[in-house]
This record gives C-alpha cells, sequence and structure tokens, in this order.
C-alpha cells in the first residue's frame, strides 16, 4: 500500500521561506510522477508543481514560477517543495500526490494522480 507523508508546513510571514516534504512508502517511488497541490479554504484545490520520474522535468503554476522548486530524491523516497518569497494568497492546504503513466496534458490534473497525502498547512502572514 502506497503511503504520502508531508513535513514542513507551518506559519510564516510574507516574503519568507518554507520547504515541505513528502516522503512516499509501499510502492517503487522510481516509477512516480510527484505533484503538490494546494487548497485555500472555501476554494478547489489547485495544482502547483510536479516533478516527472524520468528527466526530472518540472511543472509549475504561472504564479508561484520563481519562488517555488520543486525536487525529488530517489535515495530517499522524498520530493520536497522549496517555497521563497511566501504570499499571503500562498496560505492554503498543500498536498503531495504521485502518479504513475501521467500524460502531459493531465499533469495539472488531480485526477489523474492515484495517492494523496493528509496535507500540511501553510500560513503566511502579514
Amino acid at each position: 500500500q502506497v503511503q504520502l507523508a508531508e513535513s514542513g508546513g507551518g506559519s510564516v510571514q510574507v516574503g519568507g521561506s518554507l520547504r515541505l516534504s513528502c516522503v512516499i512508502s509501499g510502492g517503487t517511488f522510481s516509477r512516480y510522477t510527484q505533484g503538490w497541490f494546494r487548497q485555500a479554504s472555501g476554494k478547489e484545490r489547485e495544482f502547483v508543481a510536479a516533478i516527472r520520474s524520468t528527466g526530472g522535468h518540472t511543472y509549475y503554476k504561472e504564479s508561484v514560477k520563481g519562488r517555488f522548486t520543486i525536487a525529488r530524491d530517489n535515495a530517499k523516497n522524498t520530493v520536497y517543495l522549496q517555497m521563497n518569497m511566501l504570499k499571503a494568497e500562498d496560505t492554503a492546504v498543500y498536498s503531495c500526490a504521485a502518479g504513475a503513466g501521467i500524460i502531459l496534458s493531465s499533469i495539472r490534473n488531480p485526477g489523474a494522480y492515484d495517492h494523496w497525502g493528509q496535507g500540511t498547512q501553510v500560513t503566511v502572514s502579514s
């Protein structure tokens, strides 16, 4: 059974940084495309970033480009989301997700991912 566990959330001020981690167990880590999604209160879940299992290609939501970086460590079965220059609108519950065989046109679609973590709260205040 594949399990994902996020950590690293918390409260920061505008302009601050956080690094989220997601450890994946029970599956073949190197097979999966990993994604980060977020859901703000009262809003729908939205794509933040994704990284391919092969080649390490990365994809980002437009509003986080240049501020967020997704990376993976296959040896540690872990995917990271480094978040810099945080804004109040980045406040949300962040969840990591994993899926195999995701085509490029679906990489921003949460429905394409098979496995999800429980999420970690990120609060950015001014």
